[in-house]
């Protein structure tokens, strides 16, 4: 087991809150707990940009939102638009889906447009490009992270935690071996515990998106 202490653990962790379900209370809850637990940022659906970019501004956490989610299937304008809007919001991330059907076949110029797109957009701010890994075989994986580093990309991130599976130790380590040093990788979906923190983190992990923020380092 690794020395990574809980508190030190609490600074890789986006804590996550993207139900549609959300209120404003909950929200607001969540930039409390984030503020508390000294977490990296708190990620949210666009429309509260606002009002956690608000809630935060005395803090360290940053604001992240998510982008063309969580199919990644909107027109690159869109995805363009609701990053100019993230940004003016006060986001400090954007975690961005790609096109997974336009990937898989194999119309890798617009995939790269899309993202590039969205790098553009975002004004120098940090911007986390999603896969969705267990859609993809490992060949498109590769793709998907050879595209991502291409385009400027800041993260590459495993999942949206809203399909068929999450984050796995084989695709956190293939994903760090394709980007090399100068990009990071994100885990997201399906981290409960702390020892599933430290198994991506240890895998190669920068960044991990988790619902269960609290649980992880309690």
């Amino acid at each position: 087991m690794s020395n990574i202490s809980k508190k030190e653990v609490a600074k890789y962790i986006d804590h996550t809150l993207l139900k549609q379900t959300a209120t404003v209370n909950d929200i607001e809850k969540l930039c409390v707990e984030a503020d508390k637990y000294n977490f990296a940022s708190v990620c949210i659906n666009p429309c509260y940009v606002n009002l956690c970019a608000d809630k935060l501004k005395d803090s360290s956490v940053k604001v992240c939102t998510v982008i063309g989610f969580p199919l990644g299937a909107n027109t690159t304008i869109i995805k363009q638009s609701e990053a100019i809007q993230a940004v003016k919001d006060g986001a400090d991330e954007l975690d961005m889906v790609i096109n997974i059907g336009l990937l898989k076949f194999g119309d890798y110029e617009n995939v790269y447009q899309d993202i590039k797109s969205v790098v553009e957009a975002s004004n120098g701010k940090c911007v986390k490009v999603i896969i969705e890994t267990c859609l993809l075989t490992e060949s498109e994986k590769i793709k998907a992270c050879e595209l991502s580093k291409k385009a400027g990309a800041t993260f590459v991130k495993t999942s949206t935690g809203f399909s068929s599976g999450g984050a796995k130790i084989d695709d956190v380590k293939l994903m760090k071996k394709v980007i090399g040093k100068k990009m990071k990788v994100k885990a997201s979906g399906g981290i409960h515990s702390y020892e599933d923190a430290i198994a991506m983190i240890e895998a190669g992990a920068s960044r991990l998106g988790a619902s269960a923020g609290i649980k992880i380092i309690s």
